[in-house]
């Protein structure tokens, strides 16, 4: 009795933790790799020993071959992954702005590191990654992520295959969203610099023995760090609410 008992809490506790870690390995933050292994590997275990008397009711029985257990393993996998990619493609939003708006600011040439991409990219890019990073855990966001993933497994039964096709449109649909959101958040920046370029333009043609670009370059840099520090607060608070709205449909209410 003792023996069985542990086998299928142990079975429950491996399914749990196969989505759960695999979730852990791909959102921002928890799944940098500039966090060592070992902490990521405790957080999601600590994660998956809470869940398990929870969850215990929604998880098959135990299959009894060996085939039967690695396809139920092979799809909480994939269940955990396609969850951690939507989150992954909801950032992502912060690295097209940032890119987009240090092209259009003249700063596209100074790199730092960005979390979201881990990966070297533009100094807005990386700023803006950072705090939404950051904002993710100061406004207890990670909270929703967590109840996210628990009604996952309402989402995405256990033992019961995946509509592979409806998940690839989700997050084709989701990175379609994320680029437009991106585009969206850098307006204010495209807006000031065309108006800034008509006017150099104009100013070209009155002046054309000035080399008027070259000039006011400094001028631009200044000019794009102000909107982005009159901007910045509307433009995390737009994609704060993107994120949320996005992770509702996971959560069910």
């Amino acid at each position: 009795m003792l023996e069985e008992f542990l086998e299928l809490n142990a079975f429950v506790f491996i399914l749990i933790f196969a989505r759960i870690g695999t979730v852990l390995m791909f959102i921002p933050g928890l799944g940098s790799t500039r966090i060592f292994a070992r902490s990521r590997l405790f957080l999601a275990l600590a994660i998956s020993f809470i869940l398990t008397p929870i969850l215990v009711d929604v998880l098959p029985a135990m299959p009894q071959t060996p085939v039967g257990l690695g396809l139920i393993i092979m799809g909480e996998i994939l269940a955990g992954a396609f969850l951690g990619l939507i989150v992954r493609a909801m950032f992502a939003a912060t690295q097209t702005a940032g890119t987009v708006i240090s092209f259009v600011s003249a700063m596209a040439n100074t790199m730092v590191y960005d979390p979201v991409v881990e990966q070297q990219s533009a100094v807005v890019a990386g700023f803006m990654g950072t705090v939404a990073t950051l904002l993710l855990f100061v406004t207890n966001m990670h909270h929703l992520l967590i109840e996210a993933m628990v009604e996952s497994y309402t989402l995405f039964q256990p033992g019961v295959a995946p509509n592979i096709g409806d998940m690839v449109h989700m997050l084709a649909r989701q990175i379609a969203d994320t680029f437009a959101l991106g585009v969206q958040l850098a307006s204010p920046f495209l807006v000031v610099s065309l108006a800034y370029y008509m006017g150099l333009g104009v100013l070209t043609r009155l002046a054309p023995q000035i080399p008027i670009f070259f000039v006011a370059m400094p001028l631009q840099i200044v000019i794009s760090i102000v909107v982005l520090a009159l901007s910045f607060g509307g433009i995390m608070v737009v994609f704060m609410r993107h994120v949320q709205e996005n992770l509702q449909p996971f959560v069910g209410s």
